[in-house]
């Protein structure tokens, strides 16, 4: 964490998960979001069989009481998190979710706790994507690698992260080189993604350990192999070396991640449309868009906020 954003950004940002059995998981929902919301701590945080995933923010105090609290669990006292600032509150809410899956890929019995890919530090990972006996994949979906990928990385190009292993089983060239090194914004999705290709019979998967954001963090910029900005789950956006909040603004009407030259196209309207998904909207759907832009521009004037509390 650079010194510029730690003392000039109020708010701090914890993104975190921990494959884990937790047969308990349940009993543990009502507890943490009511520690969340007295400590001031927004975003959301899902719970499952498996584990728990998510990304919160608020105080610093706030976070460390819920990063203590959990833990104080002992199925999560393991629990590694990572860190970076933002200038506002990121999130509109906390929600604490109970899921099937803390990370939904949808394919049985791929456990990361029994199998999973060799972990490579930050400082390690351009050596090995630079190897030419490597293939490098982008487990993230098309609206996150359009703004920003490693060189030389495949891009899957899916919508979701289910559409991930069909991807990979009709893609047979995968097996023309030894080497698989696979990353995601924060590690977790990698998880899944190794475990599922060592059961598909790949022998050397590998995937960078803390994701996107831990290599943004420690690899320097004038080292980096990493070109544009990544994108991430809440109102920053996207962010960039160093962990700097990015430039990039959301579309409220299909949720694409835009750049300032993309504002000014005479697609745009804000909370309405823009050039992804102009096309794809019919003029009813714009009206009402454009019925809910109002709604919030008026809460705007009175100092409140739409959504969220």
């Amino acid at each position: 964490m650079t010194d510029s954003l730690t003392h000039t950004s109020p708010f701090l940002v914890a993104a975190l998960y921990h494959f884990v059995s937790v047969p308990r998981f349940e009993s543990l929902q009502a507890p943490l979001q009511t520690l969340c919301e007295q400590s001031g701590v927004k975003g959301t945080l899902l719970l499952a069989h498996e584990g728990i995933n998510g990304t919160i923010a608020g105080p610093d105090a706030g976070i460390a009481a819920v990063l203590s609290f959990l833990r104080a669990q002992p199925e999560f006292s393991g629990l590694e998190h990572k860190e970076s600032r933002a200038s506002k509150m990121p999130f509109l809410r906390m929600k604490v979710k109970l899921k099937k899956e803390i990370v939904t890929m949808g394919v049985e019995d791929i456990d990361p706790n029994k199998v999973v890919g060799t972990y490579v530090a930050p400082e390690d990972w351009n050596a090995l994507i630079s190897d030419p006996d490597t293939i490098v994949i982008d487990t993230r979906n098309d609206y996150e690698t359009a703004i920003g990928t490693f060189r030389g990385a495949l891009d899957p190009k899916t919508k979701t992260f289910r559409e991930f292993p069909d991807w990979v089983r009709s893609n047979s060239g995968l097996h023309n080189k030894p080497k698989i090194a696979m990353y995601c914004t924060g590690g977790i999705r990698c998880e899944k993604a190794t475990a599922f290709m060592k059961a598909e019979g790949f022998d050397e998967v590998y995937h960078l350990k803390g994701g996107i954001l831990k290599y943004l963090e420690e690899v320097p910029k004038e080292e980096s192999l990493w070109d544009g900005a990544c994108f991430v789950f809440d109102e920053r956006v996207s962010v960039e070396h160093g962990l700097k909040e990015g430039e990039h603004r959301l579309c409220h009407a299909c949720r694409n991640p835009i750049t300032a030259e993309e504002i000014t196209s005479p697609l745009y309207e804000e909370g309405v449309s823009c050039s992804h998904c102009y096309g794809t909207r019919t003029e009813e759907d714009r009206l009402r868009y454009r019925q809910r832009q109002h709604q919030i521009a008026l809460a705007r004037k009175r100092g409140r906020r739409h959504i969220g509390s």
